[in-house]
């Protein structure tokens, strides 16, 4: 298959969003709106760094490399619409494999009414799929890091080191409670949109995507903030099977293991109730882990509160690319 042919084998024939002018076809696409706010998101997956084929199959490269995507937008605060594709193959990757990249993207973009509107093809050495995400919020409602004030309530969505756990367990094979709970989380993780819709009507959120380890992600809300956030080590919500891995990697993957793309946030006090509301419309598993404090600096910092009583600063260990 050539270039042009596997264009013409992903593109869409109709849209679902109103607003497309011109899809897949063009030099590019073209949407038309003006009544709400435009969040832009982009972010890349590369064999070798974020996958292998041991570890993933065709489908779940796909579906997660738009779903990590997807959750920035849920960071964001803001309602998917749209997502470009620009990806590099190598020979070692077959027409089917390429496939089901393709229709692992495609099965989570339908479940948002997305339209894949465009992107690029090249040969490479690795696969790498760099996606960009289009969606929209209410004007002037985007969650910005720097939301957080004083005395708000902490909080974070689902459970959190799962995504870790699953590969370890697709990387040290044995006997394992859950086992496809824990792979699935890893592979196929799950943007918390419909959690982030139901949050509109809440006047101040501040929200930031788990992605690598909910230390780094609490510190970056501080920094933004100028705060201090407070977390409370036994109420960080684990699943109820995790206590079946060794203590140190418990610790270690539900603070700094990252890649669980779950959610978390600050808000205010009067706000918790619409908060928890919205969990449970959405069937979200949601959990008030601290509160939010004034610092006398403007660094910002986190605190995690052990259950001996010892308070210990958290840094930020979470994954790094460009760490050597």
């Amino acid at each position: 298959m050539d270039e042009f042919s596997f264009i013409n084998s992903i593109k869409q024939n109709t849209y679902k969003q109103s607003s497309i002018v011109k899809g897949i076809g063009d030099d590019a696409a073209v949407f038309r709106q003006s009544s709400e706010d435009i969040v832009i998101a982009k972010d890349m997956f590369v064999e070798g760094v974020h996958f292998t084929k041991q570890t993933m199959d065709a489908f779940h490269v796909g579906y997660r490399a738009l779903a990590a995507n997807l959750s920035d937008l849920a960071a964001m605060g803001a309602i998917p619409a749209f997502y470009l594709v620009a990806i590099a193959i190598p020979e070692s990757w077959s027409e089917g494999e390429l496939d089901q990249v393709y229709k692992g993207m495609k099965e989570l973009g339908e479940a948002y009414q997305m339209d894949l509107i465009g992107g690029d093809t090249i040969s490479g050495n690795d696969l790498t799929i760099s996606v960009t995400v289009i969606g929209y919020t209410e004007k002037s409602k985007a969650s910005y890091r720097s939301n957080s004030q004083d005395g708000d309530v902490v909080f974070v969505t689902g459970t959190l080191g799962d995504s870790q756990a699953g590969f370890h367990i697709i990387n040290h094979h044995g006997q394992y409670i859950d086992e496809v709970f824990y792979k699935e989380r890893h592979r196929m993780p799950t943007p918390r949109i419909e959690f982030v819709r139901e949050l509109q009507g809440v006047s101040r959120v501040c929200l930031n995507d788990i992605s690598d380890g909910i230390a780094s992600e609490a510190i970056e809300i501080a920094q933004a903030s100028h705060v201090n956030l407070h977390i409370f080590d036994e109420k960080l919500p684990v699943r109820n099977t995790f206590d079946q891995f060794p203590q140190s990697l418990q610790h270690k993957w539900k603070l700094f293991g990252g890649e669980d793309f779950e959610i978390l946030g600050t808000v205010s006090k009067d706000d918790w109730a619409m908060v928890e509301e919205a969990a449970k419309k959405t069937n979200t598993k949601l959990t008030n882990i601290g509160y939010v404090k004034d610092t006398i600096d403007t660094t910002g910092n986190v605190f995690l509160h052990r259950s001996n009583e010892k308070v210990e600063q958290l840094e930020k260990k979470g994954y790094n690319h460009l760490r050597r």
